[in-house]
């Protein structure tokens, strides 16, 4: 057999991870003992593999997350009201695949950022189209496709993708055009897309995040109806951290 011939009409096709696995069996003397459908298989599952990773790798640098952070590393050890079996379930990614939202609260170090960081990064390794935000970006860029003219292009790539999260929620109450912006993004995640949303702000107190009653009603029965509630307390891991440090 021909082997660097094959590799090149390999590349040819597209298909480079297979020809560098196949010259690298050609290199391995053992491999000359496996049967040809070993070989196949060994060379269809270094394309898929290299695939999947450059996927995964697009999916993260759209989704932007802020922290480099995963489930398997989730502290469960420091009490702050982290409901194991809870996240363990959300990892998991179901609530995704039924359209449903979270919503993770507690004071400032507790860990919310880092939780929703994990769980989008756990998404994008599924599979699942992912975008980060803190609110404030969040309607900062909204506010500039509307005065570039394509806010309506804008909200179709945002309805288009399955998690939304939407970090740092609250304190300031949203503008008349926020709340109007939150809404139709709201919408739109109805029976098609998630929310994960993170604030310091007890759930009890969105409705003055908000600002209007009507409309605040309109947003908050649409996430909460149907959301998962982690809510967060004690003091701030980095504070914990650094004492710990000088102690010792």
């Amino acid at each position: 057999m021909l082997i660097h011939p094959t590799a090149e009409r390999l590349r040819g096709l597209g298909l480079s991870a297979m020809a560098d696995a196949l010259l690298e069996l050609q290199n391995n003397p053992q491999a000359a003992e496996l049967p040809h459908a070993d070989w196949l298989g060994l060379l269809v599952d270094r394309e898929a593999s290299v695939r999947d990773n450059r996927r995964l790798a697009r999916r993260l640098q759209v989704a932007k997350l802020r922290q480099a952070a995963a489930v398997e590393n989730v502290d469960y050890r420091t009490p702050r009201g982290l409901d194991r079996s809870l996240f363990q379930a959300l990892a998991t990614g179901a609530w995704i695949r039924e359209h449903r939202h979270v919503a993770i609260t507690g004071p400032t170090g507790t860990g919310k950022s880092w939780l929703a960081c994990a769980l989008g990064h756990k998404a994008c390794r599924d599979g699942i189209s992912v975008v980060y935000r803190r609110a404030p970006r969040l309607f900062a860029d909204l506010a500039q496709a509307r005065g570039e003219g394509r806010l309506a292009r804008f909200m179709t790539q945002i309805e288009r993708t399955q998690l939304i999260i939407i970090d740092d929620w609250g304190p300031e109450p949203l503008t008349a055009e926020q709340r109007r912006d939150l809404l139709e993004i709201v919408d739109d995640r109805y029976d098609r897309g998630s929310l994960l949303i993170t604030s310091q702000v007890p759930i009890s107190a969105w409705h003055d995040v908000v600002g209007d009653p009507t409309l605040a009603d309109a947003i908050l029965d649409r996430v909460l109806h149907t959301a998962h509630r982690i809510e967060l307390r004690g003091e701030s891991l980095r504070k914990r951290g650094a004492r710990e440090t000088n102690e010792a």
